[in-house]
């Protein structure tokens, strides 16, 4: 695509970091942030081999996350393994003068929600950390993407990454999405019409009105997903609700700086007449309030259907995963969703942690008891005092929630908060993979208010006749 005529936002941000182009079209990228967390201890360990340090230490954070207990903050009372990935990542990150979220920090959060919260997450920048849904950032026009430890290490070593230009698929939704939905029940039905490998191979630009009308709580979800997609990124364009919502930040440019930025960032959305590989279109008004039956994203459908019958369905491939779906979750085919008894609820991750997700499953929650336990875990511990400042956190403990600390906690299952074996979980997170929440635990994903709606029925359940104003 020659660099004078109309390009893509991606193209944009892309083109201003190659440091150099290979023969075979790779291209040498300059990392403006990375993130790591406790399991970035392989690449530290491969660096300080070479008796090598963090090459841009200021252009580097950790972030304790994945393995922080969140029912305590005293490492000598959790699990060994556990403490020692946690102080682990503290070490490290001492030794190379980079800047820790720690859990000491009142900052300390999800990699994914400190980012932004702290102003490190940016328009127009390249952004990396060891963890796939790093897409999350994207909501912010940057390119943000998850690496191995391998480049994790080679990173921290030079700050740059060698990287094949992947496609561009732009996907516009335009119109008012059903009531009762949200910006995950929308991330969830793109990837029900695409499919889990949908966008493999391209970086995915979300446009259209509605995507315009998310906050940008709800477009850092719908990026979040992306990857749940095939995608290799997922983006929007900044306008003026990304730069209110960055203006003010702590670490993010202030007075003439922020002023320039802004006006840099204006510059950023696609162009007029940009050629994008891809085009999809949806209808916001066909998103509707939907769940996850099987075993991964794209097994989705608007909570008042029935489970799939893979007798009905054509493909064989597609059909023998019904099949497999259908026998791990322990459903039936064409039993109605809205009867699929749950035994617990997590609310939390990094896809649906933030203030906007709490009040949201609050909002449904207030005045109610839940039928069955389940974990609240806010995205940082600013989110966690605000919402106890709000009156959030009460709501849920008077409603029977577990209210804890911040961090991964219930949906990657390494840090002591499990679905037990055999257990059926209405989740806020990003992945219903076979023991993703515990071994042989079963997933069903939903936004927030959908969560809080099976946690007072005891079941999967329409959100919509339980919708009131907080």
């Amino acid at each position: 695509m020659s660099a004078s005529g109309p390009r893509t936002l991606f193209d944009k941000v892309w083109d201003a970091h190659v440091v150099a182009t290979r023969e075979d079209g790779a291209s040498l990228l300059w990392i403006d942030r990375h993130f790591v967390h406790e399991g970035s201890h392989h690449a530290y360990r491969k660096i300080a081999e070479r008796g090598a340090k963090v090459a841009r230490p200021h252009l580097t954070f950790g972030v304790a996350d994945h393995y922080v207990p969140t029912r305590t903050r005293d490492l000598s009372a959790v699990d060994a393994e556990i403490a020692g990935m946690v102080a682990r990542l503290k070490e490290n990150c001492a030794a190379n003068d980079v800047r820790l979220f720690g859990l000491d920090d009142p900052r300390q959060g999800i990699v994914h929600v400190v980012g932004p919260e702290q102003g490190l997450t940016l328009p127009g920048l390249t952004m990396v950390c060891g963890d796939s849904h790093t897409s999350t950032h994207g909501a912010f026009g940057a390119i943000a993407f998850g690496i191995g430890a391998s480049e994790v290490a080679h990173v921290l070593l030079t700050q740059t990454l060698w990287q094949r230009r992947p496609k561009r698929l732009r996907i516009t939704v335009d119109g008012e999405m059903a009531p009762g939905s949200s910006a995950k029940d929308l991330a969830l039905t793109i990837i029900a019409t695409i499919g889990a490998d949908g966008a493999a191979g391209h970086a995915i630009e979300f446009a259209g009105s509605t995507v315009r009308g998310l906050s940008m709580e709800g477009r850092l979800t719908l990026c979040n997903l992306s990857i749940e997609s095939g995608g290799k990124c997922g983006m929007v364009a900044p306008d003026e609700t990304t730069i209110d919502y960055i203006r003010g930040r702590p670490l993010a440019p202030s007075g003439e700086a922020f002023e320039r930025a802004a006006d840099a960032w204006r510059a950023l959305p696609s162009d007029a007449g940009a050629a994008f590989d891809r085009e999809i279109s949806l209808e916001g008004g066909d998103v509707v309030p939907i769940v996850t039956w099987g075993i991964s994203p794209e097994d989705a459908l608007p909570v008042t259907e029935r489970v799939p019958d893979p007798d009905r369905i054509d493909d064989a491939a597609r059909a023998a995963h019904a099949r497999e779906a259908i026998d791990y979750m322990g459903l039936k085919a064409g039993q109605p969703l809205e009867e699929v008894a749950v035994d617990r609820v997590f609310i939390g991750s990094c896809t649906n942690s933030r203030i906007e997700d709490l009040r949201a499953a609050a909002s449904v929650l207030a005045g109610r008891k839940a039928r069955v336990p389940g974990l609240v875990s806010p995205g940082s511990s600013l989110i966690k005092k605000q919402a106890e400042a709000e009156g959030l956190a009460e709501i849920f403990t008077a409603a029977g929630l577990e209210w804890v600390e911040a961090g991964c906690s219930m949906c990657v299952g390494m840090n002591g908060d499990l679905v037990p074996p055999g257990e059926r979980c209405a989740s806020t997170t990003n992945r219903n993979f076979k023991g993703r929440q515990g071994p042989k635990s079963r997933t069903h994903l939903m936004s927030p208010a959908m969560a809080a709606a099976a946690a007072v029925t005891g079941h999967l359940a329409d959100v919509r006749p339980l919708m009131r104003p907080l």
